[in-house]
């Protein structure tokens, strides 16, 4: 696999190794990717995670805090002086002020570190006595690791599957109507080429808003620094012969491998391939609530996002000199407090059904992967209500679109995720029993006591399998 020949291509320097070393048996690092699609929480995940693992009240589901083996934490300047560092003061401030709202997302790679003293169980860890665990947060958007796929195809297989994708979504009406109106094989002008890639650009975002998320390629959404430059002037265009020297299509062309050589490449090189533990936060109620073509869409960019990790357990050699294999991964479905929690169950389950090949193969390479359900920031309460009879688990918070208080119930989940998969993956343009709405709540106020994170669900469980293990 090309992803896979280019990790197992990159040099490992003699600095490397030693730092690789001392990490091993003085100071190990867990160098944990944080990353999930538009509106998933990667910033909240982040900022709840930190901040609990600092005030560990509401952390019983770690092991390690719940025995009292984590001494302290604090943070420390990230190891990598390159990388912007993740602002968490700001989005702490932000999520638990006396305004509370919720932080900007993310837009590019950011870093944290949070080191732990740890006091080691066992005789060994009593005669040792306590020691220092890095862990290293890597942030970046999800949509990055989309365009890890891209270096396996050409740009005429690439531009064959989005358009083939796009062809029956309105959003796609403006960007079809430009590429008809261009003549592909004229001379290459910078204005077509700028002119395609606008339109090709507005059909991302509005797909991005319709609750897709196939939307490649990655940068295009958030290009950063890079904007206007030419590695992020391109469109898929329709099949056609082969593109003649100084054409709009061979431009074209040239443009794709230039991404894939100058961007996606040194992205998985400098950050991704380094990464042991990934967590993929997936914004499900999003995508149920968009429906059944969403629904679907989702669950094929999650199995094209696990396919670009290497999984699978590292020897300790490998692991001593530097190479690296993600050997957990988790896939948390976020914002489950906008639903009761009799219903967890259900929204687990059919995060499972909808990863289970990706993770069948994951699970076979080594690699220890989990579905669960959470939310890093609480911002609902729960209550029943008896209506017609019948007794509904609903939650209460303050919606984001007009501040008021309400108390809501968006729908049951089915116990058989089947009645969500079977229709999406046919194609139906609408759930078969009704549908599910999901409201935007805004954090809740409320002054944290004193040795307390943020309030969350489940994210000591998430911290457990992530982690738990390397801090025993």
């Amino acid at each position: 696999m090309v992803i896979g020949r280019i990790a197992d291509g990159i040099a490992q320097g003699v600095d490397t190794a030693g730092a690789a070393l001392s990490e091993t048996f003085f100071e190990p690092t867990i160098r944990l990717g944080v990353t999930g699609l538009a509106r998933a929480g990667k910033t909240v995940f982040i900022t709840s995670l930190v901040a609990n693992l600092m005030d560990r009240g509401r952390m019983p589901g770690l092991l390690a805090a719940a025995e009292g083996n984590i001494l302290s934490a604090w943070l420390q300047p990230q190891p990598d002086d390159t990388v912007p560092r993740f602002a968490f003061e700001e989005h702490l401030a932000a999520l638990t002020g006396p305004d509370p709202h919720w932080p900007e997302p993310t837009s590019a790679i950011s870093e944290l570190r949070l080191s732990l003293k740890v006091q080691p169980q066992g005789m060994l860890g009593a005669l040792s006595g306590p020691r220092t665990i890095h862990l290293d947060i890597v942030d970046y958007p999800g949509e990055w690791l989309l365009d890890l796929a891209l270096m396996e195809q050409s740009f005429d297989e690439w531009s064959e599957e989005v358009l083939r994708l796009a062809g029956p979504r309105p959003e796609a009406d403006a960007f079809r109507a430009a590429v008809d109106a261009t003549d592909l094989t004229a001379p290459f002008e910078e204005t077509d080429a700028q002119g395609l890639a606008r339109s090709y650009t507005d059909y991302l975002r509005q797909a991005r808003q319709a609750g897709y998320s196939d939307c490649t390629p990655g940068r295009f959404l958030m290009p950063g620094d890079m904007t206007g430059s030419p590695a992020l002037t391109f469109a898929p265009l329709p099949s056609g012969p082969p593109a003649a020297r100084g054409t709009l299509r061979r431009e074209m062309q040239r443009r794709f491998e230039a991404y894939k050589s100058k961007v996606v490449k040194p992205f998985f090189r400098d950050h991704f391939a380094r990464i042991d533990r990934q967590v993929v936060l997936v914004d499900l109620l999003g995508a149920i609530h968009a429906g059944p073509q969403a629904m679907e869409d989702l669950g094929r960019s999650m199995n094209n996002i696990l396919g670009a990790f290497r999984p699978g357990r590292t020897a300790w050699l490998a692991r001593m000199l530097g190479m690296k294999r993600v050997d957990r991964i988790l896939f948390a479905a976020t914002k489950a407090d906008h639903i009761h929690h009799s219903q967890h169950a259900s929204m687990t389950a059919i995060m499972e059904a909808m990863l289970r090949q990706a993770r069948d193969r994951a699970d076979f390479a080594g690699a220890k992967t989990r579905a669960m359900a959470i939310a890093a920031l609480r911002a609902t309460v729960e209550e029943e209500r008896e209506i017609n009879g019948e007794t509904l688990g609903m939650v209460r918070g303050r919606l984001l679109d007009t501040g008021r208080e309400a108390a809501l119930y968006p729908g049951t989940l089915p116990e058989d995720p089947s009645r969500l998969l079977v229709p999406a993956q046919t194609g139906a343009e609408r759930w078969l029993d009704g549908d599910y709405s999901v409201m935007r709540f805004t954090p809740a106020s409320g002054t944290l006591k004193r040795g307390e994170g943020p309030p969350h669900i489940r994210l000591d469980r998430a911290a457990e399998f992530l982690i738990g293990d390397r801090l025993r």
